[in-house]
C-alpha cells in the first residue's frame, strides 16, 4: 500500500538534497498533450545527479511513497501523469540533461535522460555522424522518455526503434540502487539484458539517468519524393519495389489518406500541398545515400517501374532542400490538424505487413456502420505502424459521439487482434492502454511482467498505474 507524498516527508527530502531541488508542482508537470489527464497537485523533484536520483528513489521506496518520472511530458498515453490515488513525487530528469561525451570513432554518444533529442542529434551532426531517431516532438521529447517508451518515428524502417539505437545504460532501481550499465560494447553476453528490460517499461522498474546510443554515417545525398498511389495494396508494392532498388538506403515510407490532407487544408492552410486534387492515397519516400549515387535517378527509376506496374498514379521529386522540407510538412504536420479537429478515438497500431490493406477496408466498413465518422489513416507503412484515428462528421463535435467511443475503440482493437497486431505501436501503454493489455495481453507474458515487477518492485513505487494496473 502506497502513502501519499506529505509535508512531512517533503521536508525530510530536502534535508538530503541541495536545495531548489524539491518545488512545487506546476500545471506542466500535471497536464499531458491530449487533455486526458490531470495530475493531483504536490511536489516535483529535479536532481542533477544520478546520485541526487538515487538518494529521492530510496527515500520514496523507504516511504513507500509513489515516483513518476517526467521527461518532455510529450508522452500520449497518460505514462508521465497520475491523476489518482496517492499523491506521488514527479521525478523530472530535465536538469540532467548533459551529452556526456561523442566517442566518434566508436559511432557512440553518452547523452543524460533529459538531454532534449534535437540537442542528441545536432551534436551527433557537429561530429559528422547520424543519430538517427526523429519525431514530431523532437524539440521537447527528452532521450530518457524516448528509452522508456521504445519510441519509434519516422526511421524505424531502416534504423530500428530507440530500443535498437541504445547500447547501455545507466539507471536507479527502485530500491536506490545505481546500475552502471553504461557500457559501449556491441556485444555483451554476462547473464540478463537489463538494458531491454528497462527500455520500453515507461519508468515502472527504475529510472534510467544516461544512455550510450548508436550513432551512424550521415548520408551523403538526400532525395524524397510524393506519389499518389490507388490504394494501400499498390502502397505496400511500392514500398517492396523501392527497396529491390535502393536497398536500405529507404529511409522512410509513409502513407496518408485524402482525409488527412483535408483536414491539413481546413486547419493549417498555410501548408503547401503539391497536388491541387487531394489523391485518395499518397506516400513519401525519402532517401538517404551513404555514397555518391544520385537520389533523384533511383526515385525516377522507382517512379517509372511503379508507373508501368500500376501501383503509382502521379509523382513528384523534390529538387532542392526547401521542397524536400515542404514535402515533410505534408504529413509530418497532420497530427497537429488532427489535434485542431478533434478526434473521437486516437488508435496507434501495428500489423503485418500483408495485413494492413484488409485492415484498413474492413476497419473501415465496420466503423462507418457505427454511425456518420471521419477516418484518417496515417503512418509509417514501412514498418506496419498505422495511426487510425475516428474523427466526427464535419459540422459535428465529438462530444456528440461520446456514447459511441467506447464502441469505435472495441471494433478496432478486436480487429487489430484478429489479424495478429498491436494495439500500442510506439505510443507505449502508460494509463490510457493498460486496461487494454489486461484483455488483450498474453497471458503468460503478462504473468512474467507481473513478476518481474514485483520482485524488482516489490513496494510498487515506479509509476504506480502505468503499464500494469
Amino acid at each position: 500500500m502506497l502513502n501519499s507524498l506529505d509535508a512531512a516527508f517533503v521536508e525530510t527530502l530536502e534535508s538530503q538534497l541541495p536545495k531548489g531541488t524539491i518545488q512545487p508542482a506546476d500545471n506542466r508537470y500535471l497536464e499531458e498533450p491530449r487533455g486526458r489527464y490531470f495530475g493531483q497537485p504536490g511536489f516535483v523533484a529535479k536532481p542533477k545527479s544520478t546520485k541526487e536520483v538515487s538518494i529521492i528513489v530510496a527515500a520514496c521506496n523507504q516511504a513507500r511513497v509513489g515516483v513518476v518520472p517526467y521527461g518532455g511530458g510529450t508522452g500520449l498515453v497518460g505514462g508521465q501523469v497520475c491523476p489518482d490515488g496517492p499523491v506521488p513525487l514527479i521525478l523530472s530528469l530535465e536538469r540532467m540533461n548533459a551529452i556526456r561525451n561523442v566517442h566518434a570513432e566508436e559511432n557512440v554518444i553518452i547523452a543524460e535522460a533529459g538531454a532534449i533529442l534535437q540537442n542528441v542529434q545536432e551534436a551527433a551532426e557537429e561530429k559528422g555522424l547520424l543519430f538517427p531517431l526523429s519525431l514530431a516532438s523532437e524539440g521537447s521529447c527528452g532521450i530518457g522518455g524516448n528509452l522508456a517508451t521504445n519510441a519509434g518515428g519516422l526511421n524505424v524502417l531502416r534504423y530500428g526503434n530507440t530500443r535498437d539505437l541504445c547500447l547501455g545504460l545507466e539507471a536507479v532501481l527502485p530500491d536506490g540502487q545505481i546500475w552502471n550499465g553504461l557500457t559501449r560494447l556491441r556485444k555483451d553476453n554476462t547473464g540478463y539484458d537489463l538494458r531491454n528490460l528497462l527500455i520500453g517499461s515507461e519508468g515502472s522498474l527504475g529510472v534510467i539517468t544516461a544512455a550510450a546510443l548508436k550513432l551512424f554515417p550521415r548520408p551523403q545525398n538526400y532525395g524524397t519524393a510524393l506519389f499518389t498511389v490507388p490504394s494501400p495494396d499498390a502502397a505496400l508494392e511500392l514500398l517492396n519495389l523501392s527497396r529491390r532498388v535502393a536497398g536500405n538506403d529507404v529511409s522512410a515510407f509513409e502513407l496518408m489518406h485524402r482525409v488527412g490532407l483535408e483536414f491539413l487544408r481546413e486547419t493549417l492552410p498555410e501548408v503547401r500541398q503539391p497536388f491541387e486534387d487531394l489523391p485518395e492515397w499518397l506516400v513519401l519516400l525519402d532517401l538517404g545515400v551513404i555514397g555518391s549515387q544520385d537520389c533523384s535517378e533511383l526515385l525516377l527509376h522507382i517512379f517509372e517501374d511503379g508507373m508501368e506496374r500500376g501501383v503509382v498514379l502521379d509523382g513528384l521529386v523534390a529538387q532542392n532542400a526547401t521542397q524536400r522540407e515542404q514535402f515533410w510538412a505534408v504529413r509530418e504536420r497532420i497530427p497537429q490538424a488532427n489535434k485542431r479537429i478533434g478526434s473521437i478515438v486516437s488508435n496507434d497500431v501495428s500489423l503485418p505487413l500483408s495485413e494492413i490493406a484488409n485492415f484498413i477496408d474492413e476497419g473501415r466498413r465496420k466503423l462507418e456502420a457505427l454511425g456518420n465518422i471521419r477516418l484518417n489513416c496515417f503512418g509509417h507503412l514501412g514498418d506496419g505502424n498505422l495511426h487510425f484515428n475516428v474523427f466526427p462528421a464535419k459540422g459535428k463535435s465529438r462530444d456528440e459521439y461520446a456514447d459511441l467511443r467506447q464502441e469505435i475503440q472495441t471494433v478496432v482493437n478486436e480487429l487489430v487482434a484478429s489479424k495478429g497486431g498491436s494495439f500500442s505501436a510506439e505510443h507505449g501503454v502508460g494509463r490510457l492502454k493498460a486496461e487494454t493489455l489486461e484483455i488483450y495481453g498474453d497471458a503468460a507474458k503478462l504473468s512474467a511482467m507481473r513478476a518481474i515487477k514485483a520482485s524488482l518492485d516489490p513496494n510498487g513505487i515506479m509509476n504506480p498505474g502505468a503499464v500494469l494496473r
